[in-house]
């Protein structure tokens, strides 16, 4: 038994060196295109040693920091990684290189073996999902307010597929990753599950699905219905439309009726019988 637990460890030991050998690899080649690299060190003093808490999830846990210029920002500790440090190299990869007003902007990383993390601006109004899912009126958004979120994202996915020298498609369209600034405006993050593929490409080769379930395209499921695309984001964005127009998740056990448990699809059989769609929240406040 000492042998075999032995024998498991150094195994993992091979498995993480070779992770961040990979990473480190990745670095050195594309290091004219990257952003601001912080030791680990420097993390902690961006942070006060970790003291504000903004938010965990599967990736980790998100910290604010406070630079030397005095600008806030959000820093993100990712967790040990799953797929030999792809998801790091992804978002890297993706957002370090790019600039857009609706995309948001990676300032900078740490990858010290273990320990990785990414710096962005802060997103003093949080995601998207805490003002759709909510009876606070505080976070309440107007129509004239969604309709231009909408077009935000819109124009963010638009310029990662068709306004970079790659086409990069996100694979994880959905409200938690859509980040709002002091002023609202959209910011597409989270590109941990995103490829890069030469723009003439009409269809992609994936080892395996890809993004989170009630946002993925059925094609990322099912071969046989057709290629994977650009349309996967289109799919997610759909998704994420009918989401922010009901200001309900798109599956919801809660409801008064067992019809509206799946959102999408009770609108469909709504529009089929040409009934109408109850919007009260939208009709109240364009009536104001």
């Amino acid at each position: 038994m000492p042998f075999v637990a032995i024998l498991l460890i150094y195994k993992c030991r091979r498995r993480h060196l070779a992770m961040d050998k990979n990473i480190e690899d990745f670095l050195q080649a594309q290091n004219n295109f990257l952003p601001i690299r912080y030791s680990y060190s420097n993390i902690k003093k961006i942070t006060r040693n970790f003291k504000h808490k903004l938010g965990e999830g599967g990736y980790g846990s998100v910290y604010k920091g406070i630079l030397k210029s005095g600008n806030e920002v959000a820093i993100k500790i990712l967790k040990q990684s799953k797929a030999d440090g792809q998801d790091f190299i992804s978002e890297v990869a993706t957002i370090g290189r790019i600039h857009h007003v609706n995309i948001v902007q990676l300032i900078g990383f740490c990858f010290e073996g273990s320990k990785q993390a990414l710096v962005y601006d802060l997103m003093s109004n949080g995601s998207l999902d805490k003002h759709i899912f909510t009876n606070e009126c505080d976070k309440f958004l107007d129509c004239k307010k969604i309709y231009e979120i909408a077009l935000g994202v819109a124009r963010g996915i638009e310029y990662l597929h068709r306004g970079c020298d790659v086409q990069i498609l996100h694979f994880d369209i959905k409200p938690h990753n859509i980040l709002l600034n002091q002023n609202f405006t959209p910011k597409i993050s989270d590109f941990g599950l995103a490829k890069l593929y030469p723009t003439n490409h009409s269809t992609v080769s994936l080892t395996a699905a890809r993004g989170t379930l009630g946002y993925m395209a059925p094609e990322l499921f099912y071969k046989n219905i057709g290629g994977v695309s650009y349309k996967a984001d289109v799919y997610s964005f759909g998704m994420l439309l009918m989401e922010m127009a009901g200001r309900r998740k798109n599956i919801n056990a809660n409801v008064e009726r067992s019809s509206q448990i799946y959102f999408p699809l009770w609108v469909y059989h709504q529009v089929n019988e040409r009934a109408s769609v109850g919007m009260e929240e939208a009709v109240e406040e364009e009536g104001r």
